[in-house]
């Protein structure tokens, strides 16, 4: 495993161009061609394209909407590739093969049956991952199996089940008690009464528990997951089987019908959606997805209400905030460090880092959001909002420039405030690390080197493709003639030849007669 920090900054670059890891891959936002994407056992696949800075487009592909390694979903089909029969039909067999054992209503028969029995009957196979009812002990007899599970543990199921720790895929980091109580606190006192959970399942867990308690909260959750285990343990108006990547309900339109009921219930008032997507993903089709759910919200709105915005947090790490901002330019980000319990880089202590790069991303004014003094937020009265104690006001930048929760320092050169460790470089003309490479920008936009857009959102896009159209006639000019001369000369050679193989026959004649 990598250091913490050479894993934060290979993120962080990532974060900043964009793309997938290996090096130029792009997705493709809607709209898609005419025919339906392929399907994998994630749901529709997701269009990309290889680009290679100062190159055309290579060919398009069909790949995994939330598996980014091949060794995890090894789904791939080339854009214009026709499929055979025998092809197609293996596939959907093996897209079958991959569904969870059990179907949503038989999952919801066993929880009702599992918790109608007696405490000691009550277990759990931690190696299989499944409730057991009585009728299952005899499979399990050789598994690690724990009892007495109790009312308690089945409300927290993030306890139970084994994270799913790889961030390429499911990307199962829990939010730390501190911070998940900080957001259950922030919704009680902004007013709201619903939460769309979309891969938060701790603090769906603790929105659920505090209705049940003592204080007897009033708000409800809903929770969209890719993870199929939770199933286990909640009816069908608490969870639903869920890809963020695609928009995908893998039990189709009934649980697409719940949600659309919750976001529309009270038409659309008191709902937010909290979100907390795994860090390797790309932003784009998160997007899309996200206004997707923001569609279904409105619908339920009245056409005087047009104007309004979903409420969202959407959590993530600070260094995508160009990228997110691009996509909702209503978003702005937060100072507040959300923490995990079961990653390395983001959690307090020894194994953790001192501060957590991960923010929440709202459209929420951030003068409505307080943040705890006692974490170490305070108030700027110029900027209007919570900041972290360090994250000082620059009177040149007139705003607290700190992304980091370090204080920053103004470069007169740039303009602007970078982090402490940089300094600016004569050569590239800006601020960077002090052993940065001079050779230009390797990161963001393949046409122009800009690193808040993409090639595909280029403005040069089309003198890019005219440039290029240009160089590949001019090639293909240059192809011709060349092959014009090669096929000239060997016409030519080979009349010069007949023509020395007719004197030669005429002076044999001569000789002879």
């Amino acid at each position: 495993m990598a250091a913490p920090r050479v894993q934060l900054e290979a993120m962080e670059a990532e974060g900043i161009s964009g793309r997938r890891e290996d090096s130029g891959v792009e997705v493709v936002l809607p709209p898609y061609p005419a025919a339906p994407a392929p399907l994998c056992p994630h749901g529709p696949t997701l269009l990309f394209v290889r680009a290679n800075q100062g190159k055309e487009e290579t060919r398009r592909f069909y790949a995994c909407s939330a598996c980014r390694d091949r060794k995890d979903c090894g789904f791939f089909q080339w854009e214009d590739e026709k499929v055979s029969g025998p092809r197609l039909a293996a596939r959907e067999a093996h897209n079958r093969r991959c569904q969870p054992p059990l179907s949503r209503k038989q999952c919801v028969e066993r929880y009702l049956k599992f918790i109608e029995l007696p405490l000691s009957q009550r277990k759990f196979c931690q190696g299989c991952q499944h409730l057991l009812l009585p009728g299952d002990w005899g499979k399990h007899r050789e598994h690690q199996v724990v009892g007495d599970i109790s009312v308690t543990q089945l409300k927290r199921p993030s306890q139970l089940l084994y994270p799913l720790e790889n961030k390429k895929t499911n990307a199962q980091y829990l939010f730390a008690d501190r911070s998940c109580q900080f957001l259950v606190d922030l919704l009680s006192t902004l007013g709201f009464r619903r939460v769309l959970c979309v891969g938060t399942p701790r603090l769906h867990e603790l929105i659920r528990m505090n209705a049940s308690g003592d204080k007897k909260s009033n708000i409800k959750s809903l929770l969209l997951d890719i993870d199929f285990r939770y199933s286990q343990f909640y009816m069908e108006d608490s969870f639903c089987h869920y890809n963020m990547f695609n928009h995908h309900f893998f039990d189709g339109k009934a649980a697409l019908e719940v949600c659309r009921a919750f976001l529309q219930e009270d038409k659309g008032e008191g709902v937010i959606m909290v979100t907390d997507p795994p860090f390797g993903g790309l932003v784009e089709p998160l997007a899309v997805t996200f206004k997707k759910l923001i569609a279904i919200w409105k619908e339920g709105q009245n056409q005087d209400d047009s104007h309004k915005e979903l409420p969202i947090f959407w959590i993530f790490p600070y260094f995508f905030e160009s990228r997110i901002c691009q996509f909702f330019p209503s978003f702005c980000m937060l100072d507040y460090q959300v923490d995990y319990d079961n990653h390395i880089l983001y959690k307090h202590g020894k194994t953790g880092r001192k501060q957590s790069p991960v923010r929440i991303f709202t459209n929420i004014p951030p003068n409505k959001i307080i943040l705890p003094a006692e974490e170490g937020y305070r108030f700027c009265p110029l900027c209007q909002r919570y900041v972290s104690l360090e994250n000082q006001h620059c009177e040149h930048c007139n705003s607290c420039t700190s992304k980091d929760g370090r204080k920053w320092n103004h470069c007169f050169l740039c303009r602007k405030c970078v982090k402490p460790s940089w300094i600016h470089c004569s050569i590239c003309n800006h601020c960077a690390v002090p052993d940065h490479s001079c050779e230009g920008p390797k990161d963001g936009c393949f046409i122009c080197g800009e690193l808040d857009h993409k090639r595909t959102s280029c403005p040069n896009i089309s003198k890019s493709k005219r440039a290029n159209k240009a160089v590949s006639k001019q090639k293909q000019r240059k192809g011709n003639k060349m092959k014009m001369e090669t096929t000239k000369g060997t016409s030519m050679n080979h009349t010069s030849v007949t023509r020395q193989k007719k004197r030669r026959e005429r002076a044999h004649q001569y000789l002879c007669s």
